[in-house]
């Protein structure tokens, strides 16, 4: 057996995350998976097992889930907008809590990142601007279980009413968590999705108060942490971003945006995050192969800021999630890919057992294979 990792056992210290005492700082971050039951995008119990096997997480955050039909971008990703969902919901928190897990509920809204055969009514898609997403691919239903990556629509500018009107959207989503039995909420505010669309200035071209100026852009962020704040407590409410300070030239499901001066831009974000008071900070690096580490400069700013809990992820491996765990720039440290693979991938790291291979080809929809059948470590 190879040389444990100097450090390893620092991640298994207890660490207070809002009112919870997690048991590990390894984290199960926001995983697309595309199983939910169709029609109408509902929670299943394929999930339910799924996410109970990974319950030694120190905590889980579920796969983006959209707070509202028009924000859909990927074919079979559930929803909690609807009493059906909500009930499905119900067996994935009750799966995970009857194993001792932790499990909070990510909001997603892909604005402008979606395609028309998403859309209630075959619609355009809504964002901050009439700009149209490029270098990026939604996942489009072609058949029954059968799909294809595709360009996105055309988007239309959402109006300053239907600004406020998602808002309350989102605070109705966090109601919705709650009721399904999560712990809290995190916001999904990265990738070039819909909050990150109003945060950039590539995307936002807005002349109401929600554009122009970083603190207009920064507006709609800023009110729905506050409205989802008043629903779950500030205590139980994390923030994801992904701020780029480089892009690559690979189609990508996802990427995000790179802002002219991403360090101020994200700063800015963090303070506004710090007032709030919220538990904690959830920031995706890049994960292309050979893609950069986040300067140090923003590392240090980042915790010099933000008092509460800062996750990191983006391909981390464990001795990257120690070196910054020694720095003092994160508490706790998301690993995606390996636990999709490894059911029990806390006690893995532990004990440096060797890790399951992903399989790329079963990543988004289909049944159990490459989902939940992956088995935990034989000795």
């Amino acid at each position: 057996m190879t040389q444990t990792i100097p450090g390893t056992k620092t991640l298994f210290s207890s660490v207070a995350l809002g009112p919870y005492t997690l048991n590990n700082r390894i984290v199960m971050p926001p995983l697309t998976r595309s199983r939910s039951t169709q029609p109408d995008n509902i929670p299943n119990d394929l999930m339910a097992s799924y996410y109970a096997q990974r319950a030694s997480a120190g905590f889980m955050v579920t796969e983006g889930t959209q707070i509202e039909p028009r924000g859909q971008g990927y074919a079979w990703t559930p929803g909690i907008h609807s009493p059906a969902q909500v009930e499905g919901w119900k067996k994935v928190t009750q799966a995970v809590h009857d194993k001792g897990g932790i499990i909070f509920a990510q909001l997603w809204h892909v604005g402008r990142v979606s395609h028309t055969s998403l859309q209630p009514n075959g619609a355009q898609p809504v964002g901050p601007s009439d700009i149209t997403a490029d270098n990026v691919k939604v996942f489009i239903e072609t058949g029954p279980g059968a799909g294809a990556l595709a360009d996105p629509s055309e988007p239309r500018a959402l109006s300053t009413d239907e600004v406020g009107e998602l808002v309350t959207m989102y605070a109705a989503a966090a109601r919705n968590a709650l009721e399904a039995g999560f712990d809290g909420v995190e916001l999904h505010c990265a990738n070039g999705y819909l909050v990150n669309q109003f945060i950039s200035e590539h995307t936002n071209h807005r002349d109401d108060q929600y554009g122009g100026s970083l603190t207009n852009r920064l507006r709609f962020l800023k009110e729905i942490v506050a409205a989802v704040s008043d629903v779950v407590g500030a205590d139980r409410l994390g923030v994801r971003f992904a701020p780029l300070f480089a892009s690559t030239d690979e189609t990508r499901v996802y990427l995000g945006l790179v802002e002219s001066d991403p360090h101020h831009t994200y700063v800015e974000a963090v303070k506004l995050l710090e007032q709030a008071g919220i538990a904690y900070l959830s920031i995706a690096e890049a994960d292309w192969d050979n893609a950069p580490d986040l300067p140090d400069t923003f590392y240090q700013a980042v915790r010099e800021e933000f008092s509460g809990r800062i996750i990191y992820a983006g391909k981390y491996t464990v001795q990257k999630a120690v070196n910054i765990l020694e720095k003092g720039y994160g508490d706790l440290f998301a690993f995606g890919r390996p636990f999709i693979a490894n059911p029990d991938l806390p006690e893995r790291i532990a004990n440096n057992w060797p890790l399951n291979e992903v399989d790329p080809t079963t990543m988004y929809g289909g049944t159990d294979v490459g989902y939940s059948d992956y088995p935990c470590y034989q000795e």
